[in-house]
């Protein structure tokens, strides 16, 4: 069976849940060292002023820490100043108010690891687009995954334009300010078309 294998990821990108629909085993790595700069600690919503970045900000002892290793840091109020920027870029939205309680939570209760935090949002989101895909976690690193799409580097903010997805345009909340905007994180699109969302994942699929 043909798996796919991605790095763990907050609130992921659209191409991320892509790649998740696309298989029917997911691997997600959980031995590699932790990267800054990636998906692994960010996402990209879309507010009155144009694309925000929300960074969940680690303890880190050294360079090379495990990402099953990474502590959440709390000194900041980073909870709070997510959800308010989560709610003032979607609370127009046609379903922010309707799945708004699923994430809540997140911001309340203080998860001490990234990856743990992470794992627990992809799981709510794969139900709230009704998906039951099965997950594993890697036990060893491995360099490369021979006959299974590896897409642990591939999926990376600075790789917007080579990703191998693409998304059906949707209405956004500041589409008429913006036009479309790609590589945000599934809330968007959650938001914006609520139970259609997944069809909007694979629009070839469409009958």
């Amino acid at each position: 069976m043909k798996r796919v294998v991605l790095s763990t990821a907050y609130l992921p990108p659209i191409a991320y849940f892509q790649a998740i629909g696309d298989y029917s085993f997911i691997l997600f790595e959980k031995e590699e060292f932790y990267q800054k700069q990636s998906y692994r600690n960010r996402t990209y919503i879309l507010s009155a002023s144009g694309i925000q970045i929300l960074t969940i900000p680690v303890l880190q002892n050294h360079t090379k820490t495990c990402i099953k290793d990474i502590k959440i840091d709390y000194k900041i109020p980073w909870q709070r100043t997510h959800l308010r920027s989560i709610q003032f870029a979607y609370n127009n939205s046609p379903f922010f108010l309707y799945y708004q309680d699923y994430f809540i939570p997140f911001y309340e209760k203080k998860e001490v690891f990234l990856f743990d935090f992470n794992h627990k949002l992809i799981d709510v989101i794969c139900k709230l687009l009704s998906w039951n895909p099965h997950f594993d976690f890697s036990t060893t690193y491995n360099n490369i995954y021979y006959g299974d799409a590896d897409l642990r580097k591939i999926i990376h903010p600075k790789n917007e334009l080579i990703l191998p997805f693409f998304i059906k345009p949707y209405t956004q909340v500041f589409s008429s300010k913006f036009g479309f905007t790609v590589s945000l994180s599934i809330i968007d699109l959650l938001f914006n078309e609520g139970p259609l969302a997944a069809s909007f994942l694979h629009p070839e699929k469409e009958n």
